[in-house]
């Protein structure tokens, strides 16, 4: 009988998959290494597995202990696995930017979750990599992993990772993109392949808001280029140990956009369901074509499976709220489409400056119209307020028409986008759409700002 004693003995040997309509514009043979095919459907059971091993081997996880770490979801599944499987308790810490489906998945295999903020500095104590040392200080007989700089990451990409591809291109590979996070990956298999054939490009997948492409090429960890964004588990704004840049050749970054957009494209065009970071890789690949030629066998990496993303790059509505999705927008209709059923907010001229202001903290607006029996006379907005407020502190108990400004402008459905984008001055900050059936919606800088591809 074929069987395996346990799951963790299924991880690894995952297939080469050859791609074809989405690498379409490149002269070279595009092979993916599908890492979803491994049990926790991400490259990171490999790891998880070998940190573990290792770990007990050396005596820094005890029998029944606790294991704590700071992961975007992969990791923790992995770590969950094999924590089943040998008996240990275990907790991940996460930002907040990881999707829902990462962090109801750890739940269901066992782990407890605690969520940190995306936007602060590595070293602030809320951070996710704070917040996971101080749990392992605090929590008797527990490891804290520390994938980033625990070189049994890389270690395990070195030994299964790299020798798989080798084997299965039969020597041939001459290329390696990957997305880089922790760095385990593209450090260990890159150190492979060069160990076989120091002709080998390594390339890495960065993304805006990391430090890496620029460290890489001017020894430069510019602080200045730290911000938040959306792809998930690449880019960092710390340099993990796991990065050995002597190994990589070069970088790439992708656009948050972009890697959404890819992400969308790989299961449309090659039926392959994979995560944020393929779609990256994908994008990376497209931007270095010039570097391919026909003969040339280039293989890149899918991490993670497309069913942790539901919500976020396959949720049209999540896509459109962010601009990633390219829909034509030539009308003032187009741009209120997805929230026309919205009830248009407004105050009367005799309420109360507090009954605008009220308004405007329930429904989380800037500006409203302003009516009387007439129909729409003025307009108020957190600007018109504050200077009021600062003129004078009793103006919350006067009427709007005291405080109120111009009435916005209305335009009509088919009015072009063109046109409308011309209503928006410092003195006006919205316009009004005419439904046609009595009723009006309002346009705002950022529905505008929002509609731009």
């Amino acid at each position: 009988m074929d069987f395996s004693n346990n799951i963790l003995e299924t991880i690894g040997n995952t297939p080469l998959v050859k791609l074809n309509k989405i690498v379409a514009e490149i002269d070279a043979l595009v092979l993916a290494k599908v890492e979803t095919f491994n049990p926790g459907n991400s490259v990171k059971d490999r790891m998880a597995v070998k940190m573990i091993e290792d770990a007990e081997a050396d005596g820094r996880l005890k029998p029944g202990g606790t294991i704590i770490e700071g992961t975007s979801g992969n990791t923790g599944m992995g770590l969950a696995l094999v924590a089943i499987i040998k008996g240990y308790k275990l907790i991940c810490v996460m930002s907040d930017k990881q999707s829902k489906e990462k962090m109801d998945i750890l739940r269901a295999v066992g782990a407890k979750v605690v969520v940190c903020p995306t936007d602060v500095e590595p070293t602030d104590p809320r951070s996710y990599y704070s917040v996971s040392k101080r749990l392992a200080s605090e929590t008797p007989n527990s490891w804290y992993v520390n994938q980033y700089d625990n070189m049994s990451n890389s270690l395990a990409h070195y030994e299964q990772t790299g020798p798989e591809i080798w084997k299965q291109t039969e020597g041939k590979i001459t290329h390696f993109v990957v997305g880089v996070g922790t760095g385990g990956t593209i450090s260990g298999v890159g150190r492979y392949l060069k160990e076989k054939n120091p002709n080998i490009k390594i390339w890495g997948i960065d993304t805006y808001g990391s430090v890496f492409k620029k460290y890489h090429e001017t020894g430069i960890f510019d602080e200045n280029e730290i911000y938040s964004y959306i792809t998930e588990g690449i880019g960092e704004d710390i340099l993990p140990k796991n990065v050995d840049f002597s190994l990589i050749d070069g970088f790439t970054k992708v656009t948050d956009k972009d890697a959404a957009v890819y992400t969308r494209k790989i299961a449309l065009e090659e039926a392959i369901f994979v995560g944020n970071s393929a779609g990256a890789c994908i994008k990376g690949l497209l931007q270095l074509k010039e570097h391919f030629k026909p003969d040339d066998v280039v293989v890149v990496l899918f991490h993670d499976s497309g069913s942790r993303y539901v919500g976020k790059m396959f949720n049209d509505d999540w896509m459109r709220e962010r601009g990633f999705l390219d829909e034509n927008v030539t009308k003032a209709e187009d741009v209120i489409k997805d929230h026309i059923d919205k009830q248009l907010i407004v105050v009367r001229t005799e309420e109360l400056v507090s009954h605008a202001i009220e308004r405007m903290r329930k429904y989380k607006i800037s500006q409203i119209p302003v009516v009387d029996i007439n129909g729409f006379v003025g307009s108020v907005d957190e600007t018109d307020l504050f200077r009021s407020y600062v003129a004078d502190k009793n103006v919350a108990e006067k009427p709007i028409k005291e405080v109120m400004g111009k009435p916005f402008p209305i335009v009509k459905l088919g009015t072009p986008i063109e046109e409308v984008s011309k209503l928006f001055t410092k003195e006006n900050d919205a316009v009004l759409v005419d439904l046609e059936n009595g009723n009006h919606h309002i346009i705002t800088k950022y529905d505008i700002i929002g509609s731009i591809k």
